[in-house]
């Protein structure tokens, strides 16, 4: 684990080490941190526009000691995987604009409008909104928890949530409906978080539209 203190200290010596300005995505715990919503984070997460930058970044991690992690004993073979380098302290999990299951939206960096730089490394932060629903598409118990931080610590705009999901949607993640609408149910029937109610309407009838869609779709092919 790391703390604010020593993720700066790791990205400053990265932004000394990379030849010319690099723009990131930070993402996950380490959006989280740097939008002081925590304190700690093992993975620190990035999201890259294109593998020159990419590449880059990680000849800089190399030189700073960092060696080259099993990607499938993390995230066994699902579709999208990062490449992972780790330190003895933290992992760095470096994604090229879909992670996992979730697609990094052009509406998704437009909001990521806090900037950070380190030397030579300037990272963008992603939104809480968006953290939140990439957050949503795993099982962990610590990204439940991280969900009731995001939710309990900021001013929730559930528009952008809504309109972001069905893009995630439209962009290939079917289940992003329903991975963040049963989360955020669960919670709330547990009291941990409050979601108002016409909210989860909006997500189960958004999701029943989503399969009417798919049986309609399944019944045309069907006929042809």
């Amino acid at each position: 684990m790391i703390d604010i203190m020593q993720q700066e200290e790791i990205l400053t010596a990265i932004g000394k080490i990379i030849p010319k300005k690099l723009f990131v995505y930070a993402i996950g715990g380490t959006a989280m941190m740097l939008r002081s919503i925590k304190n700690s984070t093992f993975d620190v997460d990035f999201v890259f526009d294109n593998e020159i930058d990419r590449s880059h970044f990680i000849l800089a991690l190399k030189r700073l000691g960092a060696k080259e992690a099993d990607t499938k004993t993390v995230y066994w073979l699902k579709g999208n995987m990062p490449i992972m380098l780790e330190f003895e302290n933290c992992r760095f999990d470096l994604f090229m604009n879909k992670i996992i299951s979730s697609r990094f939206s052009e509406k998704m960096k437009e909001r990521a409008s806090q900037i950070h730089e380190f030397g030579n490394l300037i990272v963008k932060v992603a939104d809480p909104h968006d953290i939140l629903i990439m957050k949503s598409v795993t099982s962990r118990a610590k990204d439940l928890s991280d969900i009731i931080n995001i939710i309990n610590k900021n001013p929730i705009n559930w528009s952008i949530i809504i309109e972001e999901v069905k893009k995630q949607v439209a962009l290939g993640s079917e289940r992003a409906i329903l991975t963040l609408g049963e989360k955020l149910e669960r919670l709330s029937n547990q009291k941990a978080i409050a979601v108002p109610r016409v909210v989860l309407d909006e997500f189960w009838k958004l999701l029943e539209g989503q399969i009417q869609e798919k049986k309609e779709d399944s019944r045309r092919k069907e006929k042809r």
